[in-house]
């Protein structure tokens, strides 16, 4: 049963009005019991009576997709996709829905962190950093029989030390090596965690390779408005992305504690919500066919589709195709 007070057919119609003209709205990942009685009916999940979390993560990405054109699949971050993965999550979907995929840390992070699933590698130097023929190889081939329904592939660079570059430029010329080794054809797009690294020669090196800058909320990053003011920063003129994930100076761990298990809005955040609105509009005014993909966590405000649709009161622009 769904509870009053969210309009999920309401919600679910502006959605599909918007990705009609190229403007996807979704979640960072899907798997929410949170969720139940807004977007998902607990009774499709019942087993002898009684809910089954793991029919619940199973089945409730179809589920998901009667109300979102796009979801983006944070889990692809921790291993490379499978095409039985990738085949389980496409026949779920109706054919319009579009995965944004956070590409697999292999390839992104400079050093491995101190974490258990790193084993022996934890602290090491990843030899398989921005090693583009491992990216071809590992994450798109695997992709290449679903690139129909890939909205974007995100490369989420987490916080670089002064170990990893003394210099944002040292990055800026890594990266530039490694995206003029990829091939051409698919939606690539950029995140960076380093406020110090917004600088326009990062801007342009995204802009020569026709990617997208990733303007993102985090902890240590200016807030997503203040990049959509910073000159160049809309680097690629089909594919605009933004992921909203924590306020700026909060920490990830103090919102998971605060908002689990994302059942409602706790923590309204206007200047957020206002700048999702403004790329929404500024892409629908756009020519050429641009595309954006803007993605909500939990962690921004307490509850990611309840964020989604205050965010949508604010675009006033029509909907209709």
């Amino acid at each position: 049963m769904f509870t009053t007070g969210f309009d999920r057919a309401g919600l679910s119609a502006r959605l599909v009005a918007l990705a009609q003209r190229g403007v996807y709205l979704g979640t960072s990942s899907w798997k929410y019991p949170g969720w139940l009685g807004q977007i998902y009916d607990e009774e499709r999940y019942l087993h002898h009576g009684r809910f089954s979390l793991t029919r619940f993560g199973r089945r409730c990405l179809a589920e998901y997709a009667e109300t979102f054109s796009t979801v983006c699949v944070d889990a692809a971050y921790y291993r490379f996709p499978d095409e039985r993965h990738l085949e389980s999550l496409v026949s779920q979907v109706p054919p319009g829905f579009r995965f944004g995929f956070k590409v697999t840390d292999e390839i992104t992070v400079r050093r491995f962190s101190n974490l258990p699933r790193f084993g022996d590698r934890a602290g090491q130097v990843n030899p398989g950093f921005l090693n583009a023929e491992r990216f071809v190889t590992e994450f798109l081939e695997p992709c290449a029989a679903f690139r129909d329904s890939i909205g974007v592939l995100i490369f989420e660079f987490s916080r670089f030390y002064p170990s990893d570059f003394a210099r944002g430029r040292d990055f800026v010329a890594a990266l530039d090596g490694f995206l003029g080794a990829l091939p051409g054809g698919w939606p690539y797009a950029v995140e960076i965690r380093n406020h110090s690294f917004l600088h326009p020669d990062y801007f342009a090196v995204l802009a020569r390779h026709g990617v997208s800058h990733t303007f993102n909320n985090w902890d240590v990053m200016p807030d997503i408005a203040e990049q959509l003011d910073l000159p160049g920063s809309m680097t690629a003129p089909h594919l605009a992305t933004a992921r909203f994930l924590l306020r700026s100076g909060r920490r990830y761990q103090e919102a998971v504690e605060r908002f689990a298990p994302y059942a409602r809005i706790q923590d309204a955040n206007p200047a957020g919500r206002a700048a999702g609105a403004r790329i929404i509009r500024d892409t629908l005014a756009a020519t050429g066919g641009r595309r954006a993909f803007l993605y909500v966590n939990n962690r921004f405000e307490g509850n990611a589709p309840q964020t989604i649709a205050a965010m949508l009161e604010q675009v006033t622009e029509p909907q209709g195709p």
